[in-house]
Formats: C-alpha cells, structure tokens, sequence
C-alpha cells in the first residue's frame, strides 16, 4: 500500500486524477486490510487468502515485463503496432512506428540501438518514458509516444490476479476466464490508443480549461470509458465464476455497511 501511495505525487504533477484517486487510496486499503487480518485472530478467512493472492499474482506479471527488457520493448511494441493496424483499418492511414526509444533516469533518450545496457534484466532506473515507440504522422511528425503503461498489462494484472487467485477453483475455469478476459482487454485498448492518436493529430489546437487534446482523451476520456469497461468485465467474470463475486461482495461490505449507516 506504501509502495503505491508513493506515487500519487507523480500523478499530481501529470493531472491525472484517476490515478492520483487510486494510488492515494492504496494505503488506507491496506491498513483496513491489515486490521481486517488482525481481527480475524489467526482464523483462515477464505477472502483474505484470495486477497493475498490476488495482491502477489497481479504484481508478478507487471513487474516480470518490466524488469525484462525484452520483454518490456515487446510489449511496447506489439501495442504500438496494434494501434496503427486499427488506424489503417479505420482508414486513417499515413502512421508509422518510429524507433525504440530509450528514457534513463536524468539522462536524454537516446535509440535502443545505441543501448549497451542488460536486455534481460533491467539493472538501471529507467526515466518517465523508460523504453517507447513514438508514432508519427505523414509529415513526419511525432503525435505520441507508446509506453509500457500504453499496453493496459496494469488491467490485465489486475484480472490475471483476482482469476488465478481462486484456489478452489477448477484450473480449467480460470483458464477459460483468462482466455474471455485478457484478448477482450487487448481489444477495448487498441480502440483507445487509436482513438488517442488520431484525436491528438486532428485536433491539436484543441483545448478545455486549459486541457489539452492529449491530456483530455488520454487522462480523463479514456480513463472513464476504461473503468466502465472493466467494470462490464467484471460483471461477466461474476456469472462465469460466482466465487469471485463472494470475494469482491465479502471485501466491499465495510463500504456498504458505512454507507447504510450515513444514510
């Protein structure tokens, strides 16, 4: 909770409130959940086992693409490609995809050719950018630039944790899970990252209380339309798999209970 809690900061220098909503949230949460653990006297509470195990399987694929260089340029990669398929499909042609790029701690990008570092394992802090692919226009223009955060692993780590976390749940019905919700993740994020780079390049100029095109889609527009589609997620998982919704209902009813109690 700590560890996240320390990057609101960050989020508060880049205007994005979802995420300053989310990362400051994180330690409150896990000392309620804490108390939670406290209180339950050494008894095994089905929820919080899941809840151990969603926290550790979320954050291993995240931090295995990461800390992998390779595998952290792939991931660009592969997101940057997608998202100028689904233009020349929508027939915004005229897109290309321009070198890796590397961004190192107080250091200038330079190409990832020019990189001599370690490519499977990541042994240098890496700047704001870390490894991107910028996207540029017909005129030769960079519109934006494709990050790890741009591949939506953080939703699919999400997922990948809460399904594989139920133990006593059938392998073969977790799969299945995975199987429905990770490519559908995939999906609803080349829409947005397409969506993104053509508003970003038709509308440049564009601004709303001094917001700007990029700013607006990127951290307001599509963080809304995101949060409502995994929430969409989640409800289709419940039918699929009704013992995630006992864990998710069983971790909410504080919220609820508080809220019953104002009201």
């Amino acid at each position: 909770g700590l560890f996240f809690y320390l990057y609101s900061g960050y989020f508060v220098e880049i205007s994005d409130p979802v995420l300053v909503f989310m990362t400051a949230g994180a330690l409150p949460a896990a000392l309620a959940i804490s108390y939670w653990e406290w209180v339950s006297d050494g008894r095994e509470d089905e929820t919080i086992v899941w809840l151990r195990g969603f926290v550790v399987w979320s954050m291993i694929p995240y931090y295995l693409v990461f800390g992998v260089p390779h595998l952290n340029m792939a991931f660009v990669q592969f997101t940057a490609v997608s998202a100028e398929l689904m233009l020349e499909f929508a027939g915004f042609g005229g897109y290309e995809i321009g070198s890796m790029m590397i961004e190192r701690h107080d250091q200038v990008a330079i190409p990832v050719s020019d990189w001599e570092g370690n490519r499977f394992v990541l042994s240098e802090p890496l700047g704001e950018g870390g490894f991107y692919a910028p996207m540029i226009n017909g005129e030769g223009a960079s519109v934006v630039a494709f990050i790890l955060a741009c591949s939506a692993l953080q939703s699919m780590a999400v997922f990948i944790g809460a399904i594989v976390a139920l133990k006593s749940v059938h392998w073969k019905r977790r799969a299945r899970a995975l199987v429905i919700a990770i490519p559908t993740i995939h999906v609803l994020n080349v829409f947005r990252n397409a969506g993104i780079v053509w508003l970003t390049d038709t509308y440049p100029s564009w601004s709303l209380a001094g917001i700007g095109i990029f700013d607006f889609a990127h951290s307001y527009a599509a963080k809304v339309a995101s949060l409502f589609a995994m929430f969409l997620m989640a409800l289709a998982l419940f039918d699929l798999l009704p013992e995630l919704h006992k864990h998710v209902m069983k971790v909410m009813s504080p919220i609820v209970k508080l809220r019953q109690f104002l009201t």
